[in-house]
């Protein structure tokens, strides 16, 4: 039988973007190797990178790159040399692009303190003792950072007034509900869904629908918090969540606090999948490291690479549908930090500190 052939588009973007993708694509490749499967990869132009060279951050070329691919594989982007740019020339304007243009309207965090690193956690160990494994599933392409009207006026009498305003459709909670339900159905059947549902209308027809979609979902526990009881429970009984589910805005705000449970942004990957499917029926994803560009050590081979090799963990496991590969990744790294190799953001006295490049060969060498 012939070995099946996946297409990734690489985009390593700006700042430590290349140096983790390539970590992140070495890991791949021994995952490929050793379970049967060929991957390609081509690798494209994106963010400030791209603004550089051609002038968009996100070029037409990167863009037909993408069409074609199976899975895009995402480093990160940005920089304060862009700052002075018109919004859709900074490198970020790329990453709404690809969301419209794949209509990724589920975002992806899994939250996982390993047990080596509970001393790098911000929380007691009387909290997080008994482990802390959830994921926080975002909508990505409706609320209140897509509702009109939205902008900034001046009244008559000089004042200037800013205007955002939180819009939801019972489809676009009904979707990504469905996500949420359907990936708590496959870990430990316990869904927490976030609103406000005691002071916004959107809030509660996002309450209303939730329930309503839970029907289709009986053995699936549902749990409501309000928002701001959901960012005080996530530091208090961390250990208690599943599956949580929250609006554009609150799982923006709930994923940043949540990743730091985990004692470094380095370790923490995120996926993005929609309604685009690829060419064997599965979601083109969209798969980007939380951190940001970190120009300060971009080009020192000091970045953690771990968060690039999770979404490729990520990556196998939602858009190639490779479990076993994706298992074999996810337990490579957590070999990795128990046998105490680090990078410099995660070091603790007596551990062996790695380079970008030395940690991504230490779990491929595992993956094997």
């Amino acid at each position: 039988m012939a070995q099946p052939t996946y297409h990734i588009a690489c985009l390593p973007g700006d700042g430590i973007g290349p140096e983790v993708t390539r970590g992140a694509v070495t890991v791949l490749q021994a995952a490929a190797a050793a379970h049967g499967f060929r991957l390609e990869f081509s690798e494209h132009l994106v963010g400030g990178a791209a603004y550089d060279a051609v002038g968009h951050p996100f070029p037409d070329e990167t863009q037909q790159a993408c069409d074609r691919a199976d899975a895009i594989l995402f480093g990160a982007v940005g920089g304060p040399r862009y700052d002075g740019l018109s919004w859709d020339l900074r490198p970020e304007a790329a990453l709404l692009a690809i969301r419209k243009r794949y209509d990724l309207y589920g975002n992806l965090r899994p939250i996982l303190l390993y047990p080596p690193l509970k001393d790098a956690s911000p929380l007691k160990n009387e909290i997080i003792g008994g482990g802390v494994d959830f994921i926080i599933v975002r909508e990505l392409v409706s609320g209140i950072y897509f509702g009109e009207p939205r902008g900034i006026t001046t009244l008559p009498d000089g004042t200037r007034r800013g205007v955002n305003t939180e819009v939801y459709t019972d489809a676009e909670i009904a979707r990504i509900a469905r996500m949420g339900f359907e990936i708590a159905r496959g870990r430990r059947k316990k869904l927490t869904s976030v609103d406000k549902a005691n002071v916004m209308e959107a809030g509660r027809l996002w309450r209303t629908v939730v329930d309503e979609v839970a029907q289709e979902y009986p053995d699936v526990e549902v749990e409501h918090l309000l928002a701001d009881n959901a960012a005080m429970q996530i530091l208090r009984r961390p250990g208690d969540f599943d599956v949580m589910l929250a609006s554009n805005l609150f799982g923006d705000f709930l994923s940043d606090e949540a990743a730091m449970l985990t004692g470094s942004i380095g370790l923490l990957p995120s996926a993005s999948l929609g309604s685009a499917r690829n060419r064997f029926d599965l979601p083109k994803g969209f798969y980007e490291p939380i951190h940001g560009s970190a120009p300060d050590i971009a080009g020192q081979d000091r970045a953690n690479p771990l968060a690039a090799i999770l979404c490729g963990a990520m990556l196998l496991r939602h858009s190639l549908g490779q479990e076993e590969a994706a298992r074999a990744v996810e337990r490579a790294v957590a070999e990795v930090l128990e046998e105490g190799f680090r990078t410099g953001d995660i070091k603790v006295p007596g551990s062996a500190v790695l380079g970008t490049t030395a940690m991504a060969a230490e779990v491929a060498k595992r993956v094997g």
